[in-house]
């Protein structure tokens, strides 16, 4: 005969139930993680090393991206400090992310990012701003600077698009691709879905994996073998995102991004000539 369930042990058994439920937080379904790619660590939150090696005003924007993704430190947290490449090169070092910017040319891009990664366990990441776009009138503003800094160093998070067809209504997120990103609503900074999104990607632990980022750990696999061609990234500026097939050296692969210029926003001008850091 099955015992009989008096009013205490409901009670235990709601109070157990509670806090089982209340040891993780809560997060939405989210679904735009970029592959399975995330940052190898033994406890949350953890840090991101984002080195600037940037100019103004780029470096103005890079510091509001870097506040933005700071908004949750339970997830992620971020020391932004002296770059240790330059531009526009960008050359990786291993254990960080590293910005940079340049004239990269007249060939369909406007920023990209880049992760090297083991069996999707991130070492390092790059994002570059194409000044060459940037320099024109059309995309010289604010909105669309805060954009791509924003969008591509959450990639270099293991963060992917929420939306990638640009005549879409915004949905309020960097990570939505744009064709206005000024909105309403801006798509200039994160939204509460890529906070779930991140929480998603990192409540899991990688404590076996810890000694991967060990210094030295990547050069031992001959990174250098594996880099960013920019003189064959060309593509046609019709807008959008693209994503780059991913090239393989060993054990490691590296991955990237980019998000296109489009003809049309560039025919149309616009009339901002001067940039600077919006809220």
């Amino acid at each position: 005969m099955a015992a009989k369930r008096t009013r205490s042990h409901v009670l235990v058994a709601a109070v157990v139930s509670l806090l089982i439920a209340g040891a993780w937080p809560t997060v939405a379904d989210a679904d735009h993680s970029w592959s399975d790619f995330h940052w190898t660590r033994g406890a949350n939150p953890f840090t991101v090393i984002v080195g600037d090696n940037l100019n103004s005003p780029w470096t103005d924007y890079l510091a509001t991206a870097v506040s933005d993704w700071s908004q949750h430190p339970e997830v992620l947290e971020i020391s932004l400090e002296k770059g240790q490449t330059a531009s526009p090169e960008c050359v990786p070092v291993e254990g960080t992310v590293q910005a940079c910017h340049g004239e990269y040319g007249r060939n369909g891009w406007l920023g990209l990012a880049s992760v090297w990664n083991i069996n999707g366990h991130i070492a390092q990441g790059i994002l570059q701003m194409n000044d060459t776009y940037f320099n024109e009138p059309a995309y010289n503003t604010p909105e669309w600077r805060n954009l791509v800094v924003c969008q591509e160093l959450a990639h270099t998070f293991g963060l992917g698009h929420q939306d990638e067809t640009q005549g879409n209504p915004n949905l309020g997120s960097c990570m939505d691709y744009s064709s206005n990103p000024a909105g309403p609503p801006s798509n200039e900074h994160p939204n509460q879905h890529d906070w779930d999104q991140l929480m998603q990607i990192y409540e899991h632990l990688d404590p076996a994996l810890i000694t991967m980022a060990t210094p030295g750990a990547m050069e031992r696999i001959e990174l250098s073998e594996l880099t960013v061609d920019l003189e064959q990234l060309r593509f046609p500026e019709a807008g959008g995102v693209a994503e780059v097939p991913s090239l393989g050296a060993g054990d490691v692969e590296l991955s990237t991004f980019l998000i296109l210029a489009d003809e049309d926003i560039l025919a149309r001008g616009a009339a901002t000539p001067e940039a600077t850091p919006s809220a």
